[in-house]
């Protein structure tokens, strides 16, 4: 007689189901920081507490949502030459186990969203849907897939703002929408280049990419994002928040930024991936830098 495995996690599934969690793309939360910047509340420790918060259960969010992704994608997942290291791919990680760490890592990004208000529980129950549904199906939809990804950037944003009662501009969530749609594009530039003829074989939507139609959108919301960027620190609703029109001055930063990772994403350097180049280039890191010093000079001041 045989029994059913539970899928509670084993002492030797531990250090894979960490990876699988991709503590290395925790990165990307770091969006929920805009409200609180732009805002010019940096410096408020009560409202430091609540974005922080906000981090953390974003981080179990997105974790939750890449276990389900690597579950749901475990078939093509082993035909993929770099993903079929990851540890459901490869067997180090029981599907099962992953379920259940996706489903208790769910739960306390919603409670303490809803600790944190009813605005922060809506929009985080918001990007977890979307999250879900795109790993589960709508990933495989062209533009759908790259779409999902960026909005969900846009709802860390969203998120960041809601848990300390903020508003955001609209046009800062636009330049947040043009920048992720911007850096999801690169990484579907890389796969396309990586995977060659067996593109589609790895995901479908691939098939409708092409390394010409993706390059010429990078250049086009590259220009769109910097202008809405530019727009948003010339608004009389930023100009009356922070006094001056100095926060123009941050622009070519943010310009040598997106230049810089396009021209990486071109050479494929680092796979197109935003977070591994962000370590590997000091350019990168000192134009962030510099953005961040000016910006903060500028609304701090």
């Amino acid at each position: 007689m045989t029994h059913a495995r539970s899928p509670a996690l084993r002492g030797s599934e531990s250090l894979p189901l960490l990876e699988a969690m991709r503590p290395r793309q925790w990165s990307k939360n770091v969006f929920v920081l805009a409200g609180i910047v732009f805002a010019g509340r940096l410096f408020e420790g009560r409202a430091e507490l609540r974005v922080l918060a906000c981090f953390a259960l974003f981080c179990a969010a997105s974790s939750a949502v890449y276990l389900a992704n690597d579950v749901a994608d475990r078939a093509s997942d082993v035909h993929h030459p770099l993903k079929r290291q990851r540890p459901v791919a490869s067997g180090r990680l029981r599907p099962g186990a992953a379920i259940a760490a996706c489903a208790v890592l769910t739960a306390a990004a919603l409670a303490a969203a809803a600790l944190l208000n009813g605005a922060t529980l809506g929009i985080t129950a918001g990007y977890l849907a979307s999250t879900f549904a795109y790993s589960f199906g709508l990933k495989r939809v062209f533009l759908l897939d790259v779409m999902i990804v960026a909005a969900g950037f846009v709802l860390r944003a969203a998120a960041g703002a809601a848990c300390i009662d903020a508003e955001i501009s609209p046009w800062l969530l636009v330049c947040s929408f043009l920048l992720a749609l911007f850096l999801a594009l690169g990484k579907r530039r890389a796969e396309l280049v990586l995977l060659g003829q067996d593109a589609t074989n790895h995901r479908a939507a691939l098939g409708s990419y092409s390394l010409p139609l993706v390059d010429s959108w990078l250049t086009a919301l590259a220009g769109a994002a910097i202008v809405s960027y530019a727009l948003y620190t010339q608004s009389p609703r930023t100009v009356e928040h922070f006094g001056t029109t100095n926060l123009l001055y941050t622009v070519p930063f943010v310009i040598y930024a997106l230049f810089r990772y396009q021209h990486h994403v071109v050479r494929q350097d680092a796979g197109g991936d935003p977070g591994s180049l962000l370590v590997q280039d000091a350019g990168l890191w000192l134009s962030l830098l510099g953005w961040a010093i000016t910006a903060a000079a500028v609304i701090y001041r």
